[in-house]
């Protein structure tokens, strides 16, 4: 946690001498701030608060990012330096954000991400512009200058991004960073293209080029908002697959659920990335649908007890089940080699068929249920279990709100302990 103070200590300190030096100093261009500062405003209006996404505000933070490395406005120089835009930014995005801030919705990370990476963007570029630095430049020289810094200062908040995140959830900082830098070759890209393109436009047209050049952004929001939705309705009906062995009788109510959401956070713990991470949940969701092809049911669906051979077939039968249904070949492949022997395993194979174990022998154990299933499961780490995984699985167990179910709970849903206390494996 003493990387997020940091964080929110740095975003604090530069907003409170921005808004001292504004106070201090007054208002430049007060038409251009405020052009600025409603299109951020309205940007933030339109955050998309209703599921997780890389870049929430698109329009908001290109309308920051085109404000920050804003030269001449139609032609003429402007006098705004870097306080200044860090205070418009910031008050601007607070107006927009306040019915966000009113539902609760998560806003101090966003806000401190917000305040750093624009102020970057203007400390490069708005003290070199005002001393006339930039006056012998012109044409693709100028615009290659404004593609540079925002290419810094996206890589500043895909770092930014990455630390937070793993402050707050405590999954490995590499990959999380990963996961950023591949953002930034889809909405990202078109977030700084559009920023450097409003700044120039601007510089020639004047102000009114603010809404011709935010309509191509508003329209890529879109479009990312309906692959969203498109994306959740798939996984929701992958969901509801996977509830039809509670709902036959051959698995307990919320296993699927309760297996899925484990092994997220164990795939994260061994830094899967976001692609990897989709495949693990929908096929840890669907690994038991092959008991729906059994004559006679397994007791209580637990599969982790039976003959290898068994399993084998149960997983294989699941497989064809979820290649009839039209899901990803990839989670067919996962589900049909969940029993496999754990070295020919894939990383999600090995990672469902830890944590299944884990749930199924937690959940008739009584009391002492989870240490004793891991305890079960690093003994057998010779033959059955992959060790690297159990190993994941006690950290992920032993650390307090380290990973949250993704679900609420249903009626007869076991919560999983949320910390374990076990000796380290021997």
């Amino acid at each position: 946690m003493n990387a997020l103070r940091i964080v929110h200590g740095a975003a604090a300190l530069a907003a409170a001498a921005s808004l001292a030096d504004v106070l201090w100093t007054g208002v430049a261009d007060r038409g251009v701030a405020l052009a600025f500062g409603v299109l951020i405003a309205v940007g933030e209006l339109t955050r998309w608060s209703g599921a997780q996404v890389r870049q929430a505000a698109p329009l908001a933070t290109a309308g920051s990012l085109s404000y920050a490395l804003l030269g001449p406005d139609a032609g003429h120089p402007t006098l705004h330096d870097a306080p200044q835009v860090v205070t418009v930014v910031l008050t601007a995005s607070l107006l927009g954000g306040v019915p966000h801030i009113w539902c609760g919705r998560p806003t101090l990370d966003h806000l401190a991400r917000r305040v750093l990476t624009v102020g970057f963007a203007a400390v490069c570029f708005q003290p070199l512009f005002n001393r006339g630095v930039f006056e012998t430049w012109s044409g693709p020289a100028y615009a290659l200058l404004l593609v540079a810094l925002l290419v810094l200062t996206a890589l500043c908040d895909a770092v930014l991004a990455a630390a937070l995140a793993h402050c707050r959830t405590r999954w490995p900082f590499g990959p999380l960073l990963r996961e950023e830098l591949r953002g930034l070759l889809g909405i990202g890209s078109a977030v700084c293209a559009t920023g450097a393109v409003m700044a120039l436009a601007v510089a020639v047209a004047g102000l009114w080029a603010l809404p011709v050049f935010c309509l191509p952004l508003l329209l890529t929001q879109l479009s990312v908002r309906r692959y969203a939705a498109v994306r959740a309705t798939y996984r929701q009906t992958i969901a509801s697959l996977a509830r039809a062995t509670e709902i036959a009788g051959c698995t307990p109510a919320g296993h699927a659920r309760r297996v899925a959401a484990l092994s997220l956070a164990v795939g994260r713990d061994l830094g899967l990335i976001e692609g990897e991470l989709t495949v693990l949940e929908y096929a840890a969701l669907m690994h038991d649908i092959g008991q729906l092809s059994l004559v006679d049911p397994v007791p209580a669906g637990a599969t982790a007890d039976l003959p290898a051979e068994e399993q084998r077939r149960i997983a294989l039968l699941g497989g064809a089940v979820v290649r009839q249904t039209g899901v990803a070949a990839a989670v067919a492949v996962v589900v049909e080699r969940q029993a496999d022997p754990y070295r020919e395993q894939p990383v999600a194979a090995r990672i469902i068929r830890a944590v299944n174990a884990y749930e199924e022998k937690s959940r008739v154990a009584g009391p002492e249920g989870p240490l004793r299933a891991l305890e079960e499961l690093r003994l057998g780490t010779a033959g059955d279990y992959a060790p690297e995984v159990v190993e994941s699985l006690g950290r992920v167990l032993a650390q307090p709100g380290a990973w949250r179910r993704s679900a609420p709970a249903e009626g007869g849903e076991r919560e999983i302990p949320h910390r374990l206390t076990s000796r380290p494996a021997g």
